[in-house]
């Protein structure tokens, strides 16, 4: 988000390079745990243990992919004029970063509270991009010259609410590690996006 407002590319790049430090680690995780289910054979809670940091590192994993990708659309963003709508991007990414910074601080505390909090949140998320996902649609039906750059911001809204997925799945996880059972309660959804309609005005149609 802070290149994305400063529109400075070197920046972004350098956001795109690093995401090649987190998957070297989620690597290392994954081979890591290979290694103590071969030779140790955990049972019960520590086999929980191992399970969580096996897929818990894969989803931080994405969100480094996600994070990159926002990068990338930044750049081709900074080619064009600001495009209004994405002011609200630094709302949708802020409670993104809470539900990450909460999870992981759960998974460190084995906190199966604040994991369920954050569990709950992200149809707070979800409304937030529904929220901005229609905004952008009406900026692009205004003039079909938005149409390329508005997409660059509805793709990067896009990838911040995955983020939030990313933080959901973490928070399962941390619920079964510390309590040994899933939460079998389906997720709130707030993404209505599938199912938006937009109709032009009378004033577009003529």
């Amino acid at each position: 988000m802070d290149v994305l407002e400063r529109r400075d590319s070197r920046a972004a790049e350098r956001v795109i390079v690093n995401d090649e430090a987190i998957d070297l680690l989620e690597a290392t995780v994954s081979h890591d745990v290979l290694l103590l289910l071969a030779r140790r054979q955990p049972m019960a809670r520590d086999l929980r243990e191992v399970m969580a940091a096996l897929r818990i590192a894969a989803d931080i994993e994405r969100i480094g992919d996600y994070a990159a990708n926002v990068a990338k659309r930044s750049i081709a963003l900074n080619q064009t004029a600001p495009v209004p709508p994405a002011a609200n991007l630094p709302v949708l990414a802020e409670t993104a970063d809470e539900l990450l910074r909460d999870v992981l601080r759960a998974y460190r505390d084995n906190d199966a509270a604040l994991a369920r909090t954050v569990w709950e949140r992200d149809v707070e998320l979800d409304g937030l991009y529904t929220s901005l996902f229609r905004e952008l649609l009406t900026y692009m039906m205004e003039d079909p010259r938005n149409i390329t750059p508005a997409t660059h911001v509805l793709f990067m809204a896009k990838n911040i609410e995955r983020i939030g997925d990313h933080a959901t799945n973490i928070a399962e996880n941390v619920w079964f590690l510390v309590n040994g059972t899933p939460m079998n309660e389906p997720r709130k959804k707030g993404d209505t996006t599938s199912s938006t309609v937009m109709t032009a005005t009378p004033d577009e149609r003529r």
